[in-house]
């Protein structure tokens, strides 16, 4: 009777449960259902009713990408050639010419020439501007013009290009080309090795765990892995990395999230290479990711020193989703946190400002966590450098410079009228910053800063209101004060930017393996790192 009597209490219990799930579920289902209706019928009315010929294409192309833009910028569409960009970037292998390639709405302009593929076999440089593909002319083409230089391996192309001005052609011959996750690595010194590691592609691990071999047969008693500029990649290539150095079972990385099946801890799963090599890890503001997991993991276990400047701050992990037609989304699923528990995020996207843009967490709402040995760390900013070198406060001015491409045209044009023998004994003068600032002006580079945009409208509006001529006066010597404040700011990035100058001039006359060696003599924090290798003491110092 009992039994029976708790049996009556427990149903009636699990199906308020269940009804309360069900009808939860209900509700978001039939919200799902009533938007996407609305939105259904609103695409057709606007398609089928608006003055002008509309493109159906492009409206959703819009639609999906202003939704998406509401959440952060790691939750993309991915259209079929986003997918398969992906592809590559995850297996490093595809066929065509082995180039890095910009596109622009009349030209593809060859980036880097890949050492000893098709592209540099057939005479291409930086810099080159190809104008016609086969007999496709670029300018006018509908399509993604890079996908014309693609096709089956040992299949030939012409590309017809400009050069300093110059009309050429060449024939190009397809072939498999492998972008490799460790591009370089070898002997520092005689007792230090250095190990590139530029991409967590599926091939991260194993040519880290090679590189890293290879070296100890050489002699390596000290290891340093650079991870500047490297974006991240794929969670499991990290974990594996960073189980080179700690043993088996050792807590990684965790992940939390709304869906609990993305709730994971990961653990280092095989027997590592070497627990005692003393290494040192370098990283910048543009290691992000996958590359914070190792450096930031490798910090808290105290099996390493981090040299370098403060990392990008990316916390978020995504996962691809199959859609139709070949598209996907990938979507940001969880946060993750390192082995002392902190997350590295260090923008918040889902408490913007007032002008809807994402907000940087606050020095002063940091949390502190302790590593292995007690050493104090941070969350909420990236992996901050036990050995802080390197570190640039970068303003909107450079920034602009770089996304306009006028570093990658003054190393171009640099090359072309600088013939130097032995690379290695470059530097760049007061003369050549002088000299690129000039550039600058005869190439029309303007920046209209968030000061300029004020001024501006409030003149228009002191206009409009009919106010003094003073305010012209006043108003063209603030415009002047500006122009004169933007040249300073130039002058006070003045190492920041003939540090990204030298990298590109370096990279057109010897390549990308020619721009290491560069480095291992000339670069401050690889200096930096083997000065800490250099005594055992200095380095145990700061891991205690």
């Amino acid at each position: 009777m009992k039994n029976i009597f708790k049996k009556r209490i427990i149903i009636p219990i699990l199906a308020g449960v269940l009804f309360i799930s069900t009808t939860a579920f209900k509700n978001d289902f039939f919200e799902i259902a009533k938007q996407i209706e609305i939105f259904t019928t609103l695409f057709k009315e606007l398609n089928m009713n608006y003055v002008d010929e509309t493109n159906p294409g492009d409206l959703m192309d819009t639609a999906i990408k202003s939704m998406l833009a509401d959440l952060d910028p790691y939750t993309n569409f991915m259209n079929e050639q986003d997918v398969e960009a992906a592809r590559i970037n995850n297996t490093g292998d595809y066929t065509g010419i082995g180039a890095k390639i910009q596109t622009k709405k009349d030209k593809l302009i060859i980036i880097e020439p890949y050492k000893g593929y098709p592209a540099d076999k057939a005479g291409l440089k930086a810099g080159d501007e190809i104008i016609k593909v086969g007999n496709t002319l670029i300018e006018g083409y509908e399509d993604y013009p890079g996908d014309l230089l693609k096709g089956a391996p040992d299949s030939s192309v012409e590309v017809v290009f400009k050069r300093q001005g110059k009309t050429q052609t060449a024939t190009i011959k397809r072939a498999e080309v492998e972008i490799k996750a460790v591009p370089h690595f070898s002997m520092i010194n005689d007792k230090t090795g250095y190990i590139v590691l530029s991409k967590f592609n599926k091939k991260a691990h194993a040519e880290t765990n090679y590189a890293l071999r290879d070296l100890k047969a050489q002699g390596a008693e000290n290891i340093v892995l650079d991870l500047r500029g490297n974006p991240g990649g794929l969670l499991r290539e990290a974990i594996k990395i960073v189980n080179l150095f700690v043993p088996k079972n050792q807590l990684v990385v965790t992940t939390k999230s709304k869906v609990k099946k993305y709730n994971r801890t990961y653990l280092t799963t095989d027997e590592p290479i070497d627990t005692e090599i003393p290494l040192v890890i370098l990283i910048d503001g543009k290691s992000a990711s996958a590359s914070e997991i190792v450096s930031g993991a490798l910090q808290d276990l105290d099996r390493a020193v981090i040299v370098g400047s403060r990392s990008f701050g990316k916390g978020l992990v995504q996962r691809p989703k199959i859609l139709t037609y070949g598209t996907q989304v990938k979507i940001t699923i969880s946060r993750y946190y390192t082995p002392s528990g902190r997350c590295i995020q260090a923008l918040d996207y889902w408490n913007r400002n007032e002008k809807g843009e994402a907000v940087k967490v606050k020095q002063e709402n940091y949390n502190a966590f302790k590593t292995k040995n007690g050493r104090q760390v941070f969350d909420g900013g990236g992996v901050f450098p036990d050995a802080q070198v390197g570190s640039y406060k970068i303003s909107p001015i450079t920034t602009a410079i770089v996304n306009n491409n006028l570093i990658f045209d003054y190393a171009t044009k640099y090359h072309y009228s600088h013939n130097i023998s032995d690379i290695n004994s470059l530097k760049l003068s007061d003369a050549d910053f002088s000299d690129f600032k000039n550039y600058l002006k005869t190439n029309n580079f303007t920046f209209e800063t968030d000061t300029e945009k004020a001024l501006k409208k409030a003149y228009e509006i002191a206009q409009k209101e009919e106010l003094n001529d003073n305010i012209d006066r006043d108003y063209n010597t603030l415009i002047s004060n500006l122009n004169t404040s933007k040249t300073n700011i130039i002058d006070e990035n003045k190492d920041y930017l003939l540090e990204l100058l030298t990298k590109d001039i370096v990279k057109q006359y010897v390549y990308r393996e020619g721009l290491y060696e560069y480095l291992e003599i000339h670069d401050n924090e690889i200096k930096k790192a083997t000065n800490i290798l250099a005594t055992p003491t200095t380095y145990q110092g700061y891991l205690k």
